[in-house]
């Protein structure tokens, strides 16, 4: 309903809506008053007289009718028709306009999503998957959402800024129209484990490369997940409870982190291997001089073995699948961005 009184005040509907309301109950109004002043009728009969020609139902008069009042129907049923006619138009052009306007959106958004490639598929938009998306967002990474559940398709469709495909996750169909073949990694944030895992089988077979993270509520889940295909596998209730118990124990370290993970302006980045210009292969990682000309902070490095360490020497030499970690705001992991570009 909402969605519709939007339509008719963004095409101008609205108010011509009313026009023609008012248009019927003035001619009503006027139909009464006429029958009353020119065939002298009660108000009951005016009413009666007015309603059955308007309506033009065909039944007989309420007593013989004088020229004037012959001519007084006649315009009454002129004005009437007129009115229908108006009133009817508005309405169908708000419902033709409504559809058309629905179905060219459903139309741009599928071919939008066909275009995407390395996305991320968001399976559910419910409180972790929103959260996801919201991080997604602020990395300016591409994501489609798929959802079932019709209260929340509304608020998406509301919302109008999301990406989002109708369906069960579930199904092979309902990935393949969210462009999963395409896509780099899918998120399963379904609260049912069981879902989650046959999301998880699903995607892992139609895209064998595909990153896929899911949820899950139990130690049970967890390894079942993990056959499943998951590359990771978050539990929400024990990284609550171990945050909230490392507050008391380290609260400034945990206070620390929140500040940095909840800061849009600052972000960590990772610096591939396969990013870096072709002079710098071969060489220490010092010779990019990201943190002299940038400003960031170097803060881990992974191996291509899959060992972390934590402040690399800075003559340490990457290796093919090998990356690193800077730290640092907006502006500049915007600078390695373009640093690495040359």
């Amino acid at each position: 309903m909402r969605h519709l009184i939007d339509t008719l005040k963004s095409y101008g509907v609205f108010k011509r809506l009313l026009i023609a309301l008012s248009l019927l109950v003035g001619v009503f109004i006027v139909g009464c008053v006429g029958y009353v002043a020119i065939e002298d009728y009660g108000w009951i009969d005016s009413f009666y007289m007015t309603v059955i020609t308007m309506a033009s139902v065909g039944y007989g008069e309420v007593q013989p009718l004088g020229v004037a009042g012959k001519i007084f129907t006649s315009f009454l049923i002129v004005a009437s028709v007129a009115t229908y006619v108006y009133a009817i138009t508005i309405v169908t052009t708000v419902i033709i306009e409504d559809e058309f306007r629905n179905h060219f959106k459903h139309i741009r958004v599928n071919k939008e999503i066909k275009q995407l490639k390395n996305h991320v598929i968001v399976c559910g938009f419910g409180r972790n998957g929103r959260q996801a998306c919201q991080q997604l967002a602020s990395g300016k990474v591409n994501f489609v959402v798929v959802e079932s559940n019709a209260q929340v398709l509304e608020q998406l469709k509301e919302q109008g800024q999301t990406l989002f495909i109708e369906g069960n996750a579930t199904e092979d169909h309902v990935l393949e129209n969210a462009g999963i073949r395409e896509a780099k990694g899918l998120i399963a944030a379904l609260p049912d484990d069981a879902a989650n895992v046959f999301i998880v089988l699903t995607a892992r077979e139609l895209n064998p490369n595909l990153k896929i993270i899911s949820r899950a509520s139990s130690d049970a889940a967890e390894s079942k997940l993990k056959r499943a295909g998951a590359n990771n596998v978050i539990m929400p209730d024990r990284i609550g409870g171990t945050h909230m118990a490392a507050l008391i124990t380290k609260p400034d370290v945990l206070e620390f982190l929140d500040f940095i993970t909840g800061k849009i302006n600052i972000k960590m980045e990772e610096v591939h291997y396969e990013h870096l210009p072709s002079e710098f292969r071969g060489q220490g990682i010092g010779a990019l001089r990201l943190i002299e000309d940038t400003g960031v902070s170097l803060v881990g490095y992974k191996k291509s073995t899959g060992e972390y360490i934590v402040n690399p020497p800075m003559d340490t030499i990457m290796q093919p699948m090998d990356k690193m970690f800077v730290l640092g705001s907006a502006d500049q992991i915007e600078q390695v961005t373009q640093r690495l570009k040359r």
